[in-house]
């Protein structure tokens, strides 16, 4: 059976928990600097502390055991810890050389991971996504206020660098690619560009699961779009699902999340962060008070694919799956045939 075909068919039955984030079970490690740089990039100058990604080379055990957590929480889909393995992102830590190895190193782990788990486990369904995150640029926006035509990047050139990690991901054996946290769009159909080349070149249909990051209360991703103009810009590559991540918490994002049950004729998968950032950098959303939100969602019928970002624990994700476990997925909408486009807001026809 296909990947599409068989990660649909485990959608079409039972709501599927997604993991935590990586970043906030890393930081609870207290690494120093020789530990993200371990002995092959001692050489290089640039600090290395808080690149993640490169603890897939130097500490592969660290990440090894966070996502054994997550699968012994509950986890159904396991993220590759490839947020930042982009060589775009990669070029600040002066390692963009190393992308593709970041990529493959951090496939292979999760699927080892996976494959360890049910090995133990063999009646049970584990799905690893390799994650595509949004980079530190962006395609449709200046950084620059006095020069607004300026771009610190253009879109072929981000197109090329998520090949490389599509290719990488999809090498060290990956079920489906995850762009998440996108809040330009732009970016976003560079990686579908590359998913789209890659698939052609061998031939293969990727599953790919989007997930975009509303950027405050307006309801607006950071480059302007509303939700249902996201929508529009993106259901042409004929996704897994569509969903949500990041920046707010599960009361914020509720609002949404309906809006996107109504559009929706794919899968719809959310992860909020465990509330708003407190005084302190912190988040103050519990396990037991996001698993309220969640339960209401699926009871709902409005999710089909569910977990944490930024401040959730396995703890979190372990609740999630409780209250889930018994309850029925969302159903797709049927395909409309309409004209669908958008700029910054939806047109449909």
């Amino acid at each position: 059976m296909k990947k599409v075909e068989f990660i649909s068919k485990i959608l079409e039955e039972k709501i599927l928990v997604l993991d935590g984030p990586m970043g906030t079970m890393i930081q609870r490690e207290g690494l120093t600097e020789q530990d993200f740089k371990g002995e092959k990039f001692k050489k290089i100058k640039n600090s290395q502390k808080g690149n993640n990604d490169l603890l897939n080379i130097t500490c592969e055990k660290l990440i090894y055991n966070i996502h054994k957590e997550y699968l012994e929480s509950g986890a159904d889909i396991l993220e590759t810890n490839t947020f930042n393995s982009t060589k775009t992102s990669q070029k600040d830590y002066d390692c963009q050389d190393f992308s593709y190895e970041l990529n493959f190193q951090g496939g292979c782990i999760a699927r080892r991971a996976v494959d360890d788990y049910l090995n133990k486990n063999p009646d049970e369904k584990k799905i690893v996504a390799g994650v595509l995150g949004p980079t530190n640029r962006t395609c449709s926006m200046s950084p620059d206020v006095n020069n607004p035509g300026f771009r610190n990047i253009n879109f072929d050139q981000l197109k090329d660098d998520y090949l490389i990690s599509v290719e990488a991901l999809i090498d060290s054996g990956v079920d489906t690619i995850l762009i998440e946290t996108i809040f330009d769009t732009l970016n976003a159909k560079a990686s579908l560009m590359a998913i789209n080349e890659f698939e052609r070149k061998k031939n293969i249909k990727i599953p790919v699961m989007i997930s975009a990051t509303i950027s405050d209360l307006s309801g607006r991703t950071l480059s302007g779009q509303t939700l249902e103009g996201f929508y529009n810009s993106v259901i042409h590559c004929d996704p897994l699902s569509v969903g949500l991540n990041c920046a707010l918490g599960p009361k914020e994002l509720e609002a949404h999340l309906v809006e996107l049950n109504r559009i929706s004729e794919f899968f719809v998968s959310i992860h909020p962060n465990a509330g708003l950032p407190n005084a302190f950098g912190g988040y103050d959303e519990t396990p037991e008070s996001m698993a309220k939100y969640v339960k209401s969602w699926a009871e709902n019928s409005y999710i089909n694919i569910v977990g944490g970002c930024c401040g959730a624990t396995p703890e979190h994700i372990k609740l999630m799956k409780k209250v889930v476990e018994k309850l029925e997925p969302r159903k797709r909408l049927v395909k409309n045939k309409s004209l669908r486009l958008s700029g910054l807001e939806a047109f449909n026809y």
